[in-house]
């Protein structure tokens, strides 16, 4: 009894263990899943406690880390940019001159890993303001510094080096705390004494004397040059009125020379266009009268051309226009008679198509009665005569069917024959009027099948069985 009591303690109380564990397990779980932290990118992920290596505390920026449970804890430090404004009033220059300089600074916390070291140890836990007031009391001492290190000239004329100074001490100095320096932002520099003000007035005034003095060089360069032009003007047109002299004389003898050899090439040139006019002159005749000949001949060749035009042109133009004619009559013609005669040669063909139709239908339908007759000729033949022998009974009935008898007077003398009277035998002639079967089948060249003979066992013929039952 007691064995079995302690298995069925045992048995109740191992699934219990495996809840508890598994649920154990299960809370682990979770812990250590919210003890991972992962940092954004706009911060910083700060570890103190005990991080290893000697450290106060590890910075991760764009990662994660585990939390150890107890013994290690998280914060972050936000890396938004913070602008401070910094309006330093009456800060000493290097010439004992105060000054005022309005500025604006964009800081942030760096991440630089040393001195995102130094941000975690000294500003974590501190917000925005804090932080802010922090760097405006290093750029205050430090811009003030920078202003008593300079004279007003370089300040106000070397921007860039005044920035520069300004960039390289604050900077140094906010790092020590774990923030760098983003943007720097000179407004505008102004002294209580004037000496910015006169130094710029002195600038001017140096301008202007520069100017004046340049203006008058120029305007006295210029009276010198126009003094020295004038005089090399008068210099050069005497030498060129003197040039000009002697070259009128040499011209005006070129031109006694000229008119004397002119003179003589004129009579030379008299003389031969004289002659030269006589030679042409002759030459002028002669090719007039050739030329009065081809124009005789043109007009000749011109009229024999106008009367072709005006004769024979119409004319052939006349023939040709009755040969298109009568050639395009031949065409019409030829091609009605060409249309009628297609219209005639397909209706033929049509006939013959249909007749030929109509005729392959009935040999087909005549093949197929002799091939019912068993392949007999004969026996096809009665069946074609047993289908039509409806028809011709009552073609035979026909033929005595319409005729009008109104009175009939037979005149019964006694002397009937075979115990007949007069009117049976008027009934009996009629009656052999009507073409009797047989005939006609000796007509075609046929014989009629004996059960269509009607003959009776004493040889009758229908027309005989037909007068006795008249007689009867």
């Amino acid at each position: 009894m007691n064995y079995l009591l302690t298995l069925q303690n045992f048995d109740l109380g191992f699934p219990i263990a495996i809840i508890f564990a598994t649920l154990f397990v299960f809370v682990f779980l979770i812990i250590l899943i919210k003890r991972y932290k992962r940092c954004p990118s706009d911060r910083i992920l700060v570890v103190y406690g005990k991080v290893g290596g000697g450290q106060s505390a590890k910075c991760i920026h764009g990662g994660a880390a585990f939390i150890l449970p107890v013994i290690q804890d998280y914060q972050f430090l936000d890396l938004t940019p913070i602008s401070i404004e910094v309006n330093l009033v009456n800060a000493l220059s290097k010439q004992n001159i105060r000054v005022n300089v309005p500025s604006r600074f964009t800081i942030g916390v760096s991440t630089e890993p040393g001195i995102m070291q130094n941000a975690a140890e000294r500003l974590l836990g501190l917000n925005q303001d804090n932080i802010q007031e922090l760097a405006q009391e290093i750029i205050f001492g430090q811009l003030r510094l920078v202003v008593a290190s300079m004279d007003i000239e370089e300040i106000n004329s070397d921007r860039d080096k005044f920035l520069s100074n300004i960039s390289q001490s604050v900077e140094s100095e906010l790092k020590k705390v774990g923030l760098k320096l983003i943007n720097v932002n000179i407004t505008d520099i102004v002294d209580e004494s004037g000496y910015i003000e006169a130094l710029g007035k002195e600038a001017a005034a140096h301008a202007i004397n520069a100017a004046r003095k340049s203006v008058a060089e120029k305007t006295r360069d210029g009276s010198i040059g126009e003094a020295n032009a004038v005089q090399d003007e008068r210099t050069q047109v005497a030498a060129a009125n003197a040039q000009a002299v002697e070259g009128e004389n040499t011209a005006k003898i070129a031109v006694a020379n000229s008119d004397s050899l002119r003179r003589q090439r004129e009579a030379e040139a008299e003389r031969v266009a004289i002659a030269s006019e006589k030679v042409q002159s002759a030459k002028a005749l002669e090719e007039s009268y050739a030329a009065e000949k081809e124009a005789e001949s043109a007009r000749a060749e011109r009229e024999r051309s106008s009367q072709v035009a005006d004769i024979i042109v119409p004319a052939e133009i006349d023939k040709r226009k009755v040969e298109i004619d009568a050639e395009a009559e031949a065409e019409r013609i030829r091609r009605r008679a060409k249309g009628e005669a297609d219209a005639i040669l397909f209706k033929a063909q049509a006939e013959a198509q249909g007749q030929f139709e109509v005729l392959t239908k009935q040999a087909a339908g005549l093949e197929q009665i002799v091939k019912a007759a068993g392949d007999n000729s004969k026996d096809a033949v009665l069946l074609l005569i047993a289908d039509k022998l409806p028809e011709l009974v009552k073609m035979q009935s026909e033929a005595i069917k319409n005729i009008k008898i109104d009175k009939v007077t037979v005149w019964e003398n006694g002397d009937g024959k075979n115990g007949k009277s007069s009117t049976a035998n008027f009934l009996s002639g009629m009656y052999k009027s009507v073409p009797p079967l047989q005939e006609m089948f000796n007509m075609a060249g046929m014989e009629l099948p004996e059960y269509l003979k009607g003959k009776d066992p004493d040889d009758k013929t229908s027309a005989e069985i037909v007068e006795d039952d008249l007689a009867k």
